[in-house]
């Protein structure tokens, strides 16, 4: 899985084929921007999006205090998670053209892109531009990357981070043990923004930490440890300013952390047990408190919400980079980056299946290890191709990968906008999956559905009683309805008394006997409901009671 070079016979020629595979890169990025700007008021809100809203607004309000103002040191729980997307977004929220909402979902988008952009160089700077080209269109064409980018204000910037960082880390292991001032800067930024957006960011230093004492192993037994340990102090050291840097850039993000220099340490103690009340999920059909969750969870739902060709080639992916890090041919810092992209994508799969800690909301704590995996797809795809006999050979293999890549588009444009609940054909897509695991846990179904009751009662000419507002039982999270609606209606968790109610689609939501006003569904699956109850009775909204 080395680069390709003007010798393999894919080349046309080294600069042609640089240039077309880098077009068609540029051509996929482009594409994606148009779709996303085209598509990016579809998506509704979920559980958190006003707390997270609240958290930038506190951010800025801290440094436009010159510190005085500091609510949000002690903000819900999100102080103990870095800031930087949502400061982010209060700043363009006040210069933007769109709503608060509309505007936090563009700038997801757009740093989505960054990390489409940072992965893309790294398929390339490993593999060649055609690595780089396949990575690329694997993350492009992943659903769970796609819908995360959009409303997940936790997951997705730090994916984004941490594609910043193995990029950052590519390059300064290929010049080991030299460290220029720009690449030096370079992993700083990731390292801080990886580690202000989330304390798990700390997998990016056991990566790097891995990867240098294979390196040093190898240099050892090559050229003995005393010189190999004089480059690796080097190495280290020539890190150290880095690190300043980094830690600068992490207090710009995620202030709280250095309010106290303990406060990282305890936001590790924080999240290594689980911290609030637990609840219950879906998982293979059987309903388990999100505490005791099977340690087949995280591999379970990756095999079956990965498309077939991305899990395919990112597996093979894997293995031949473990096979090539092995290679006494390959010169030591290159065997040390194949590595180096194992571990990134690898190593937080195999410490949560170890450590069995609380989990729930599928696989979107996991989203910052697709990058890594789509570069391990890229160099595996590559290189196969590489290997086919000319013309017919690789029409073949071309005639699959775009077969596997047309598959989950095809479900993205169906599923529109709620690519996040993807699940490939392996389990038979969302229909095959309902009743077995958890889809659209966020409640993004809302907006169209509160959207489609406002067109109902319009349709009817109904407005509301003249002595009260409308009251709406909600089966969900509240925020959606409560935007899309207005000041006309109210919203409860309480169903006597309501004049409608809007429930998600998922099995701790009820289903009523009662007149159906709007149904939002996906491949014949509801992901949510509005029943008029009025003149019915109901006691709650819930299928269980709570834990």
């Amino acid at each position: 899985m080395a680069t390709i070079s003007s010798s393999s016979p894919l080349a046309i020629s080294e600069p042609q084929a640089t240039s077309l595979f880098d077009r068609l890169a540029v051509a996929v990025l482009v594409l994606v921007a148009v779709v996303a700007l085209m598509t990016f008021r579809d998506y509704g809100l979920g559980w958190d999006d006003y707390t997270h809203s609240e958290y930038g607004e506190r951010l800025l309000a801290l440094y436009g205090s010159g510190f005085a103002d500091r609510r949000a040191l002690s903000f819900v729980n999100l102080y103990a998670y870095g800031g930087g997307f949502d400061m982010l977004a209060a700043l363009a929220a006040k210069v933007s053209p769109f709503t608060l909402f509309e505007t936090r979902r563009l700038v997801g988008a757009l740093v989505g892109l960054v990390g489409l952009l940072a992965t893309w160089r790294t398929g390339r700077r490993i593999g060649g531009p055609p690595a780089g080209l396949l990575t690329l269109i694997l993350l492009a064409t992943c659903p769970l990357y796609i819908g995360h980018m959009f409303m997940n204000a936790k997951d997705a910037p730090f994916a984004v981070a941490m594609a910043i960082l193995l990029l950052a880390l590519v390059r300064v292991l290929e010049d080991y043990p030299r460290i220029t001032p720009a690449g030096g800067a370079f992993v700083a930024l990731g390292f801080g923004l990886s580690i202000g957006s989330r304390v798990m960011g700390g997998f990016g230093v056991v990566t790097l930490g891995g990867a240098l004492a294979a390196l040093a192993m190898i240099e050892a037994r090559r050229d003995g440890v005393r010189p190999a340990a004089a480059r690796l102090g080097r190495f280290v050291a020539w890190l150290l300013p880095a690190a300043v840097l980094a830690y600068a850039v992490m207090a710009l993000v995620w202030p709280w952390s250095v309010a106290d220099p303990l406060n990282p340490w305890r936001a590790v103690a924080y999240f290594s047990q689980f911290f609030e009340k637990p609840w219950h999920e879906l998982f293979a059909g059987e309903i388990v408190t999100v505490t005791e969750m099977p340690r087949n969870y995280v591999p379970t739902l990756f095999a079956l919400q990965m498309p077939e060709i991305f899990l395919a080639l990112a597996l093979a992916g894997a293995a031949g980079a473990l096979i090539a890090a092995c290679r006494r041919s390959l010169p030591a810092n290159r065997r040390a980056v194949f590595l180096l992209v194992v571990l990134a994508a690898t190593l937080p799969i195999l410490a949560t299946i170890l450590a069995r800690p609380a989990m729930y909301n599928g696989i979107r704590h996991f989203v910052f290890v697709l990058p890594p995996f789509a570069v391990l797809g890229g160099l595996a795809g590559a290189w196969l191709f590489a290997q086919l006999r000319p013309h017919w050979g690789r029409v073949a293999a071309g005639v699959v990968l775009l077969a596997g890549i047309a598959l989950p588009v095809v479900e993205m444009v169906r599923l529109h906008p709620y690519e996040y609940t993807y699940f490939n054909h392996v389990i038979g897509g969302v229909a095959g999956a309902r009743g077995r695991y958890m889809l659209d846990y966020w409640g993004l179904s809302f907006k169209q559905a509160s959207q489609g009751l406002a067109a109902k009662l319009a349709e009817r000419h109904e407005t509301k009683p003249p002595d009260r507002r409308w009251k709406l039982a909600v089966c969900g999270p509240h925020r959606s309805p409560q935007v899309e609606l207005g000041p006309d209606f109210e919203t409860t968790w309480e169903p006597p008394g309501a004049d409608f109610a809007l429930m998600l689609g998922e099995f701790y939501c009820a289903t009523f006997d009662a007149p159906i006003l709007v149904e939002i569904a996906r491949e014949g699956v509801v992901y949510a409901r509005v029943y008029d109850i009025r003149g019915r009775s109901f006691g709650s909204l819930l299928t269980l009671p709570a834990p």
